[in-house]
């Protein structure tokens, strides 16, 4: 009897696995049994994803959401990225209406996307131009090509999510509370693993506000194994499960928002563990000698204008025919270029400790003139030393290549079978992948290779990017190697695709994942 009891559980298993997301919420209430038999589903993690370039706002939407419901999912977590054409308020209110009011969601602002289509099933990969008219409006044809949705869903046993804000008061402009940001992420984790150190950190920031210092100062207290990846650059708004009353829009402005991963502490007994493994393909050269910066001189916080020196030399270069010299020796001449600059500076959170961390942090070259070198952004000071680096197409090819090697050890041998029930083999494996790729790398990159082809079948969403989020000590490592130096910490790209992808380890002390 009781081996009969068991094959009419599977067969129910079976039956309920093929039913929608609502419809299986709505089985699992009704009896004990039903309900047990839904909770064994549930036993592995799993991430839907959809891509969709439906032109109706409210269709793409629907589109997205139906394909990512199609199938059993308790949501924990969703993050959502649109056309630039969209509206944000109007996506992230139908995402949050269809998922419940207790699912952290993040809705942001793409410059492209990348995704399997929600309809066709087909892997797609987007990348939007924004081209005015010569009377600043939008063409039609652009507003057309801006429009569509990648969404992705997931569900992690084991593992605790919420969205928290990294504040600025209104009353106080330009003063964004790390401080609490850092504290609020503290608390989380501890609150709910009891512990400070949380498995990975998802961010978003608004595309005003420059995170190298915020990045800085969280890449400083976070451990190496925790994995921090996300995109500094976009518009964003998010739902979080926090109290509303702590993130009052009326008096603070949003600079950011991470979706921070914990361990469960009161993780159930036959729950395995999720693991975040991520990898970078840069796609910058370095080039010329090193040079120092002699004066700096920040205006607003929209650029810096600096004198710059041969290091070692005291003579002043002329920064316009140092670009005239650049632009004739670069062979493409749409190669975007940008000064990287190693940065030695005190945490701001670490004041006892006043130990110099060192990052190497980009910025965007926009011109000059016989004195004066004009970068993007701010936070350059005098005696920074620095390189010019060029966005490079074989660079970008041969690491997305390395970025495939790095997540080819990964996959699960060739013996093992699949689990009907998850995204994954059935001794667990990638069940996936998440990447942050940039605007900038143009359109000749499939950047989805490394785990598209790695892993296929597994879901993936990607997002283009203005700036990736990823820790990295390898950007200046051959630089820094000569002069005998400890390696920068770089944790804000330009030109690069951030890969994430989420590994899972079933609850048996004979499986082990490098």
């Amino acid at each position: 009897m009781g081996g009969f009891a068991a094959v009419n559980d599977d067969i129910l298993q079976n039956i309920l696995f093929r039913l929608p997301a609502s419809s299986f919420a709505s089985a699992a209430c009704v009896s004990k049994s039903w309900n047990k038999v839904c909770d064994r589903v549930f036993t592995c993690p799993k991430l839907a994803s959809a891509l969709s370039l439906n032109p109706s706002l409210p269709d793409a939407v629907k589109e997205a959401l139906d394909k990512v419901l199609s199938k059993p999912i308790r949501p924990q977590f969703a993050i959502a990225s649109i056309g630039l054409q969209f509206s944000l308020e109007a996506a992230h209110q139908i995402i949050t209406e269809r998922l419940g009011s207790k699912v952290p969601v993040v809705t942001n602002a793409a410059c492209g996307i990348i995704g399997r289509d929600a309809i066709t099933n087909t892997m797609r990969e987007v990348r939007w131009h924004m081209i005015p008219a010569e009377d600043g409006s939008v063409s039609r044809e652009s507003e057309e090509f801006n429009r569509g949705i990648v969404l992705i869903v997931g569900y992690l046993p084991g593992l605790k999510v919420d969205a928290i804000l990294l504040l600025r008061p209104k009353m106080e402009h330009r003063v964004t509370m790390v401080d609490r940001f850092m504290m609020d992420i503290r608390n989380y984790t501890v609150s709910v693993s009891g512990s400070v150190i949380p498995a990975g950190v998802i961010m978003f920031g608004d595309q005003h506000i420059d995170l190298t210092p915020v990045l800085a100062e969280l890449d400083c207290v976070m451990p190496e194994e925790t994995v921090i990846v996300g995109e500094a650059s976009s518009r964003f708004i998010c739902k979080t499960a926090r109290n509303s009353e702590e993130y009052n829009p009326d008096l603070y402005f949003f600079d950011a928002v991470a979706l921070v991963f914990a361990k469960d502490k009161n993780k159930p007994p036959g729950i395995g563990e999720t693991r975040f493994h991520a990898t970078l393909s840069t796609g910058v050269m370095p080039f010329g000698p090193e040079l120092k910066a002699i004066s700096v001189t920040a205006k607003g916080t929209e650029c810096s204008w600096l004198t710059a020196s041969m290091n070692g030399y005291h003579q002043i270069l002329d920064s316009q025919r140092l670009l005239d010299d650049i632009s004739e020796e670069m062979d493409d001449e749409a190669a975007d270029l940008y000064i990287g600059v190693i940065q030695k500076r005190p945490s701001s959170l670490e004041h006892e400790k006043m130990k110099l961390r060192t990052y190497l942090a980009f910025y965007e070259v926009l011109g000059g003139d016989e004195e004066y070198l004009v970068v993007d952004g701010v936070g350059i000071k005098p005696g920074d030393t620095f390189l010019f680096y060029h966005s490079d197409s074989a660079t970008a090819s041969s690491s997305c290549l390395n970025a495939f090697e790095k997540l080819k050890v990964l996959k699960p041998a060739a013996s093992s079978s699949r689990n009907p029930y998850s995204n994954m083999d059935s001794n667990g494996g990638v069940f996936g992948g998440l990447l942050f790729s940039s605007h900038y790398r143009g359109e000749t990159y499939f950047d989805s290779f490394p785990i598209y082809s790695n892993f296929p079948g597994t879901p993936l969403a990607g997002i283009v990017c203005n700036r990736e989020i990823g820790r990295d000590s390898t950007a200046a490592s051959m630089w820094q190697e000569a002069k005998e130096e400890s390696p920068a910490r770089c944790s804000l790209h330009v030109c690069t695709t951030v890969y994430l992808v989420f590994v899972y380890v079933p609850p048996s002390p004979n499986l082990y994942i490098n």
